[in-house]
């Protein structure tokens, strides 16, 4: 009897051990993912069909208690960019989209294929930053024409750059959140969430 109890301590400590060890190496920033599909049509029998996907990979940071995290004034956006030129829209690897349709921002065609997605922030209006620059799978990789995070970026490789419009809402999201928003079968709004900051740009299909 004694030599069971003693086992099932053991296993017991075993198991709380292993919890704990998984907890600590479980990301602080998850990541995330937004998906859509557009350009399709529902048929007779109620399938979806032709359609084409975006998708965007993003690390999702929680705000933990953290106040202000954009800034005011002079100061807004510096926090995010920790010393990089720009924010990766995120935490950890690049952000990144891919599109299996050209796709219209401002006017302008981001074509078909995969890109790194960053942003330029001020108060009243970010801009949004497609680039080719490749992903880092980790801060000590050195692979030409990629990044960690947003840290080495440099605009010789965008392929397009766009306002979005930002408002303050009165309710904070903790974690940070893209999303596709007022969507239909021919576009509709990307959408970034975090703290009390929405920005939001339309976009539309080419074809």
């Amino acid at each position: 009897m004694v030599h069971s109890v003693k086992v099932l301590l053991v296993a017991g400590v075993a198991a709380l051990s292993a919890s704990v060890v998984a907890a600590q190496d479980r990301p602080l920033s998850p990541r995330g993912q937004a998906s859509t599909q557009v350009g399709g049509s529902y048929n007779s029998e109620g399938r979806y069909g032709g359609g084409a996907w975006i998708d965007i990979d993003y690390g999702r940071p929680i705000l933990r208690g953290r106040e202000g995290m954009f800034g005011e004034g002079v100061d807004y956006g510096e926090r995010l960019y920790s010393g990089a030129p720009i924010w990766r829209i995120g935490a950890d690897v690049t952000t990144r989209i891919t599109t299996e349709v050209d796709l219209i921002f401002d006017g302008k065609t981001l074509v078909a294929g995969e890109y790194s997605m960053f942003a330029e922030l001020a108060p009243s209006e970010w801009e949004l930053v497609f680039s080719t620059l490749a992903p880092k799978a980790n801060f000590r990789e050195e692979t030409p024409n990629a990044v960690w995070g947003s840290y080495g970026y440099t605009d010789d490789r965008d392929v397009l750059r766009a306002p979005m419009t930002v408002t303050q809402h009165p309710v904070s999201a903790d974690q940070l959140i893209v999303a596709f928003t007022n969507m239909t079968q021919r576009g509709g709004n990307l959408t970034i969430w975090w703290d009390t900051q929405i920005a939001t740009i339309p976009f539309r299909v080419a074809r």
